[in-house]
């Protein structure tokens, strides 16, 4: 490698926003502006534990398993809050519960991978790339949704994908530029290269027609789309607002105001990802209080803050939240869960058929647990994700293959988690 280009490397490393993927150094063409509908993806990493999410508080064989970690009925002290008198949202999530009754937030129960993995590393591997038990999948399937629909004509944009956080996730990992943005207040703040001496000193440097020096320029033009959408004296205002004036006590939900704020202002923002972690409750879970709860209020209050913030944005925008597996339905002897298998799935947005409990409940009596311990996964994470694409995005069948390799469909009862 020549000096010169060593040089541009470790300054594009610097700037934070220069497009990874499989082509690494390689820059492609910028995102073309796009109108219309938009999709945003959250991780929990470590495994929520989705059965003190949504409470299958009907079913006997909770209360059983679970002595001094299950939530309540709805009415007692503790309870969890009743969503259609078989499930119920834990208590810790009542700011949602408005998206709940406005048919704006819906989920799917017993989903999750079809790979029995207990492995963290590897679960989110397969998550991430839709291809469960597979690790050769170069890129992730958000990157190669957006290579399958089409790019409007006109006007670009390096921010048509935005990734919050401080590397590219494995998820975006691909072909397709994506830009990735700090977290928290740094993401606003200037940087070494908007000081003007460096900025025009980089500026000469990168002034040739090189793939590196277009994919650093690229990188550049994000990141003003991302200041200029964020900016603005009232980010601090509507935060508050949004969570109906209580504190916002994590970045998490500063991150997801954030990112309604750039989504509402940018129309060219068209996909975003965001993780958050600390959900390996193995000890000491809790049930309407404790280290779960605890967890589970500020996620909560942040996607409250998203859908309040993106305002009528949210009619065009679907919110999947997920996480890489459950955990066992029986609480250990620590008072905590370990790894398990089926969890629950998230859908918030304009277009959900939302109010409902969707997917075939499998019970929790010990015929029906995957290897005599978990909850069992009636329904494959992508069909759930297929739907989204097919009926939200206009991805087409063909395309769909695209993004969804080697899974053929998907057997079984039939979801309709869209309404259009």
């Amino acid at each position: 490698m020549q000096r010169r280009h060593l040089i541009q490397r470790a300054a594009a490393l610097a700037s934070g926003l220069l497009p990874v993927g499989a082509t690494a150094w390689a820059a492609t063409n910028p995102a073309a502006k796009v109108r219309g509908r938009r999709l945003v993806v959250i991780l929990l990493r470590g495994a929520v534990d989705g059965l003190s999410v949504v409470v299958p508080y009907t079913d006997p064989g909770y209360p059983q398993a679970r002595s001094s970690i299950a939530l309540a009925r709805p009415g007692a002290e503790g309870g969890v809050l009743d969503l259609d008198g078989r499930f119920g949202l834990h208590p810790a999530l009542a700011s949602l519960m408005p998206l709940w009754h406005s048919g704006q937030l819906g989920f799917v129960h017993a989903s999750g991978s079809p790979d029995s993995t207990r492995s963290h590393f590897d679960a989110q591997d397969y998550m991430e790339s839709a291809t469960p038990g597979l690790k050769a999948t170069p890129d992730g399937w958000l990157n190669r949704l957006i290579g399958a629909l089409p790019q409007a004509a006109g006007s670009a944009s390096a921010a048509r994908a935005v990734s919050i956080g401080p590397v590219l996730p494995r998820i975006f990992s691909g072909r397709q530029p994506v830009a990735t943005i700090a977290s928290g207040h740094s993401a606003t703040k200037p940087g070494v290269l908007d000081r003007p001496k460096v900025s025009d000193a980089f500026g000469a440097l990168y002034a040739g027609d090189d793939k590196v020096s277009q994919a650093f320029r690229q990188s550049q033009q994000a990141h003003r789309e991302v200041v200029d959408s964020m900016s603005g004296d009232g980010l601090a205002q509507e935060m508050q607002a949004a969570s109906n004036g209580a504190p916002l006590p994590n970045g998490f939900a500063q991150d997801a105001s954030r990112l309604a704020r750039l989504m509402r202002n940018n129309e060219q923002v068209q996909f975003a990802f965001m993780a958050v972690g600390g959900w390996d409750t193995h000890a000491n879970q809790g049930a309407a209080t404790g280290q779960l709860a605890n967890r589970l209020a500020p996620l909560g209050q942040g996607l409250s803050a998203l859908a309040t913030g993106l305002g009528p944005v949210l009619d065009d925008t679907v919110v999947v939240v997920m996480s890489e597996f459950g955990r066992t339905v029986r609480q250990n002897g620590n008072g905590g869960t370990d790894h398990g298998h089926a969890n629950v799935m998230w859908l918030i947005g304009g277009h959900v058929a939302g109010g409902k409990v969707h997917g075939r409940w499998p019970g929790l009596d010990a015929a029906a647990l995957h290897d005599g311990r978990d909850l069992a996964v009636t329904t494959d994470f992508r069909q759930v994700l297929a739907q989204v694409c097919e009926r939200h995005l206009g991805v087409s069948d063909a395309r769909l293959a695209d993004v969804f390799p080697a899974w053929s469909g998907g057997t079984g009862e039939r979801l309709t988690v869209m309404r259009g």
